[in-house]
């Protein structure tokens, strides 16, 4: 079911609100993340926040969602709107609480925030060119959820109860909604070996033909991969910044070109290949209506817990080498590298300012600063900034005044995002947005969305990018592009549709 949340709120505008605990039941055995995800492929605004890579410490919980009882969706944003004004209103008017024991996110708001939100808050151009369309914000309320503990090896179905206006909970809506999903659930559990084959994915409509598209220059060695920029053009374009950099206007800016390639697999046979040849702890999947993120992203965005904020930035990049040695001696360049360490720092300090526009004085610390952390195909630098929210600030407020993120913009934010606006000629979309959920017992999780598929109109789109400072060599800019690419092409593989036929 999907309704107007502004029309539902203003039937009982004010009304006192009682709630009940949720719902809860154990699933035992218990069940396989991508055997759901089959099962309910077909399902409206099908939400998974995933971490796959569940041997890292971050990679603790995952959730699948699908069917909100309320669905809001903005196509472009504003200067001066708040696109969470109803979300602050509901979770004003329920006060939640957590159940111990079980995953953080129990039910509530989640989905979609496009790296073009970000005007709202801030005034930088909008890109020309957008051939896709996809909205800026797109996120449903989610009175059900599965969840998973990786580290315990449980998961458990939460419902929650909620009247499809959201003004009061229900024992017996609960109870429905708990027995509907937990009936399909059982069928994937108990008859594995037929259960899948009932529900085939359907293929793509064909994809639009490369004259539709902004531009699309082939990518050398990949013939189904196109860029928005030849080679040349994008080291043009990365010396531009450097010129801005000595010119005074910024320290760092995020530079990104768009690649594309042809497809006509269901989005869910992506996500199930990209999540199998990328692990990640801050993975997902969205699919809303003619369109479908799908996120391998190893980088946390905003974290809230108790009103304990957490960011974790990445700067730095190296590609993984396949003897054990020399991947040893490649970590150990990037951990003592000043470049990346430079990159890095900025955008820490960077965070830490927008964290101290909504968090306690004092409270900020970076408890983690430029460590290496190692993924599939590349190895990170990381850090870690923390800082306690102050007691009339929220979520949304943390949001707004972060978002989009430091370590996918530059420093200083505005200008690095004019910048940006001015070389890259098409709209980032998704691309360095988040996929988050906010539950109403205030617990709070996003990613920053790199590494990530976006499909609609049969093409699947993965922009890359890295950080640009005054050392920046245009030609391993280039380069580094291409190593974050490599895992994202790997899981295209017999996935993409010939050239010859777009």
């Amino acid at each position: 079911m999907s309704g107007n949340l502004s029309q539902d709120l203003s039937q009982e505008q004010g009304s006192p609100i009682t709630n009940q605990l949720p719902l809860v039941e154990e699933l035992i055995p218990c069940p396989d993340l991508e055997q759901l995800l089959l099962e309910f492929a077909g399902e409206e605004s099908l939400l998974v926040l995933d971490s796959a890579r569940q041997s890292s410490l971050q990679g603790h919980y995952s959730y699948l969602m699908c069917n909100p009882l309320t669905r809001t969706q903005i196509q472009t944003a504003e200067l001066g709107s708040d696109p969470f004004a109803l979300m602050r209103e509901v979770q004003a008017r329920h006060q939640v609480e957590s159940i111990p024991g079980l995953p953080p996110f129990q039910g509530g708001f989640a989905g979609l925030l496009s790296y073009e939100l970000g005007r709202c808050w801030e005034e930088f151009p909008r890109a020309s060119q957008d051939e896709f369309q996809l909205p800026d914000f797109a996120v449903g309320f989610y009175d059900w959820v599965i969840a998973w503990d990786h580290q315990q090896h449980r998961a458990w179905l939460i419902v929650q109860g909620f009247e499809p206006s959201l003004n009061s909970q229900q024992y017996e809506l609960a109870t429905q909604r708990s027995q509907s999903v937990k009936a399909r659930i059982d069928a994937v559990l108990f008859d594995r070996s037929t259960r899948i084959n009932h529900r085939p994915l359907q293929n793509l409509e064909p994809p639009l033909p490369r004259e539709a598209l902004s531009s699309a220059f082939p990518l050398e060695g990949y013939p189904h991969i196109f860029s928005n920029f030849s080679k040349v053009e994008f080291q043009k374009r990365v010396a531009k910044i450097i010129e801005y950099i000595y010119a005074g206007d910024i320290f760092q800016a995020n530079f990104s070109h768009r690649l594309l390639s042809p497809t006509t697999t269901h989005p869910v046979e992506l996500y199930l290949n990209l999540r199998a040849k990328n692990p990640a702890p801050f993975g997902g999947y969205s699919g809303w209506d003619d369109w479908a993120v799908l996120s391998a992203s190893p980088e946390r965005f905003l974290n809230v817990s108790d009103n304990e904020v957490e960011t974790r930035p990445i700067k730095g990049t190296r590609r993984r080498k396949y003897v054990p040695e020399a991947d040893l001696l490649t970590r150990d360049e990037l951990r003592e590298s000043e470049k990346d360490q430079a990159e890095n720092v900025m955008i820490v300090d960077l965070l830490r300012n927008d964290l101290s526009r909504v968090c306690q004085p004092g409270s900020i610390r970076v408890p983690q600063l430029c460590s290496v952390e190692t993924y599939e195909t590349v190895q990170h630098l990381v850090s870690e900034v923390r800082g306690q929210l102050k007691p009339d600030q929220t979520v949304w407020d943390l949001l707004a005044a972060a978002f989009p993120g430091g370590s996918i913009t530059g420093a200083p934010k505005v200008r690095a995002m004019e910048i940006i606006a001015e070389l890259e000629p098409t709209v980032r979309g998704p691309y360095c947005g988040c996929l988050f959920y906010a539950g109403l017992n205030g617990e709070f999780d996003s990613n920053i969305l790199i590494r990530t598929f976006t499909v609609r109109k049969g093409w699947i789109q993965f922009p890359v990018g890295g950080g640009i400072i005054a050392q920046s060599q245009p030609r391993l800019e280039y380069e580094e592009t291409l190593h974050k690419a490599a895992g994202m092409i790997a899981a295209l593989q017999n996935h993409t549709t010939a050239s010859e036929n777009v």
